[in-house]
C-alpha cells in the first residue's frame, strides 16, 4: 500500500499552486466583490492543459487521470473556490458527459475545443421543481422533422452565461419516468437557447451561476447524446466523477482556511504570547488538520477508483459509494474547518480584510452542489443495503 504521489503528480501540485498564488490570489477579493467572472485565469489554465486533464490526447486532453485532476482542483480551491468550480463544471460534468456517452463524431467535434479551452462548457440538470429529485424534470424535447424542439428552463447552471456548449437533460417520454429523460448538446447562438437570470450568491461569487432557458429551441438529431431515455441514468454516472471533483474542491478550501488560521495564530499575540501557544487554539488546529487529512484520503481513494474504473471500461457502479463518501465527508469537513478558522481569527475572521470570511461563505456549496449531504447519505445507504 503506497500513499505517496508520483514525481509527476508532485510537480503538477507545485505548478498549479504557484500559478494560483501568482495569478489568482492577488485578484480574489476584487473578483468576489464585483462578481467578476475570471476569464483571464481560465484562459491561462487552458494554456496549461488543465481544462482537459482527464481526457485522452487524441481528443486534445492531457491524457492524465482523476488523481491529477483532483490535485489540480485542490490547489485552485485552496486559493479561490470560484475558479476551481468553473473548471470542475466544465470538465467533469459537461466535457465528461460527452466523453463517456457521446458518439465518436460528438467527441471529435466538441472535446478538442473544450479540452483546449477554446470553448467553455456547462451542464444543466437541475430545475426549479427538480433539485434533489432530478427525475422530476419538466423541460421537454419533442421530436420534430430531423431533430428535436426543446422547451423549458434550468437553474443553478455553472458557467451558464459564458459557456459555448451546454449539455442539458429534457423529457422525451413523460410516461417512462427516469427512463424518459434524454441528454442533448446545445451550442451557444442556437435560436431559442439563452442564459437567464444570473444568481446573486452568498459565496463563490466569481463563479457564474445562472438559469438556462429553452423556447422552441430546435437542435439537430445528431445532438442527442446516447440513446433516447438514457440521459438521466447516464447523468448519475457523470455525477460520480462530479462528486470526486467537489470533494477535491472542498478539500482545497478546507486546506486554505486551515492555513489562514494557523498563520494568524502564530502572529496574533494576546496576554504576552502568540495565541498558537494556548491549548484551546492548538486543539482547534489539531482537529482541523486531522479532519483534512481524513478527507484527503477519502478523496484520493475515490479519484484512484475513478481512474481504475475508466481503465476497466467505465463500469457504472465501480465507485458510486466511494465518491459519495468523499464528497459528503470533505464537504462537511470544509464547513467545520472554515467555521473554526473564523473563530481562531475572532473579530478579524468577520471582516473582508482577511480571507477567513470568504472561505466561510464559499464552502457551504460543497454540502449542496452535486447532490446535498442528505442525498449522499441516501446513495451510501443504498449501496450498504444492496439497493444501489
Amino acid at each position: 500500500m503506497d500513499f505517496s504521489l508520483t514525481d509527476e503528480q508532485q510537480q503538477l501540485r507545485k505548478t498549479v499552486r504557484e500559478f494560483a498564488e501568482a495569478e489568482i490570489a492577488p485578484h480574489v477579493r476584487e473578483w468576489d466583490e464585483t462578481s467578476h467572472f475570471p476569464s483571464e485565469a481560465v484562459g491561462k489554465l487552458a494554456e496549461m492543459g488543465l481544462l482537459g486533464v482527464i481526457f485522452p490526447e487524441k481528443y486534445g486532453g492531457a491524457g492524465l487521470g482523476y488523481m491529477e485532476y483532483a490535485i489540480a482542483l485542490e490547489e485552485l480551491a485552496r486559493v479561490d473556490g470560484s475558479v476551481a468550480l468553473t473548471v470542475a463544471a466544465h470538465t467533469s460534468l459537461c466535457s465528461n458527459h460527452i466523453y463517456k456517452f457521446g458518439s465518436e463524431a460528438q467527441r471529435e467535434k466538441y472535446l478538442p475545443r473544450l479540452a483546449s479551452g477554446e470553448w467553455l462548457g456547462c451542464w444543466s440538470l437541475t430545475e426549479p421543481e427538480a433539485g434533489s429529485d432530478a427525475g422530476g424534470t419538466r423541460t421537454t424535447a419533442e421530436s420534430a422533422d430531423d431533430g428535436w424542439v426543446l422547451n423549458g428552463s434550468k437553474t443553478f447552471t455553472t458557467n451558464g452565461h459564458y459557456a459555448h456548449v451546454c449539455v442539458a437533460m429534457a423529457v422525451t417520454d413523460r410516461g417512462a419516468g427516469h427512463r424518459g429523460i434524454s441528454a442533448f448538446l446545445i451550442e451557444k447562438g442556437t435560436p431559442g437557447f439563452r442564459p437567464g437570470k444570473k444568481e446573486d450568491k452568498l459565496g463563490l461569487r466569481a463563479s457564474d451561476t445562472s438559469e438556462i432557458v429553452f423556447t422552441s429551441c430546435r437542435v439537430p438529431a445528431e445532438n442527442l447524446i446516447g440513446k433516447p431515455g438514457d440521459g438521466f441514468i447516464n447523468s448519475l454516472s457523470v455525477l460520480d466523477g462530479g462528486r470526486v471533483s467537489i470533494a477535491a474542491f472542498a478539500l482545497g478550501m478546507a486546506q486554505g482556511a486551515y492555513e489562514t488560521a494557523a498563520r494568524y495564530a502564530k502572529q496574533r499575540r494576546q496576554f504576552g504570547k502568540a495565541i498558537a501557544e494556548f491549548q484551546a487554539i492548538q486543539f482547534k488546529l489539531a482537529d482541523m488538520a486531522t479532519e483534512i487529512a481524513a478527507a484527503r484520503l477519502l478523496t484520493y481513494r475515490a479519484a484512484w477508483l475513478a481512474d481504475r474504473s475508466r481503465a476497466e471500461g467505465d463500469r457504472p457502479q465501480q465507485y458510486t459509494s466511494e465518491s459519495a463518501m468523499a464528497k459528503l465527508f470533505a464537504g462537511e469537513t470544509a464547513v467545520r474547518v472554515a467555521n473554526e478558522a473564523v473563530q481562531v481569527l475572532g473579530g478579524y475572521g468577520f471582516i473582508k480584510d482577511y480571507p477567513a470570511e470568504k472561505y466561510y461563505r464559499d464552502v457551504k456549496l460543497a454540502t449542496i452542489g452535486e447532490g446535498t449531504s442528505e442525498i449522499q447519505r441516501l446513495v451510501i445507504a443504498r449501496h450498504l443495503l444492496g439497493r444501489g
